[in-house]
């Protein structure tokens, strides 16, 4: 099982997710931390960016806007959307209302 200090350098890879799919997965560190990269730049992509990208998707396969909006709208309740980025102030108020 490869260790925290085997891992290459990505700031974007969670350490211990690394780990997890490294073990699990028969993979590398390395190989790990591509693929937990790779999903967590997808997953990072802005609601905004997704919605035009999967419009234009599905105008291409020839759907109309109001069965393209109703596809779009049940893809984003079960997507991992991007958090907002938030303040120090807007983080402090969560924490302490």
């Amino acid at each position: 099982m490869p260790h925290h200090d085997q891992m290459p350098d990505n700031p974007s890879a969670d350490a211990e997710l690394v780990v997890q799919l490294a073990a699990s997965a028969g993979l590398s560190a390395g190989e790990a931390a591509r693929v937990v990269a790779d999903v967590v730049a997808w997953y990072r992509e802005p609601v905004e960016a997704y919605v035009r990208r999967r419009h234009a998707y599905h105008r291409v396969y020839g759907k109309r806007n109001p069965e393209i909006f109703a596809l779009i709208e049940g893809e984003l309740a079960d997507r991992v959307v991007a958090a907002p980025e938030l303040s120090q102030r807007q983080l402090r108020r969560i924490v302490y209302g």
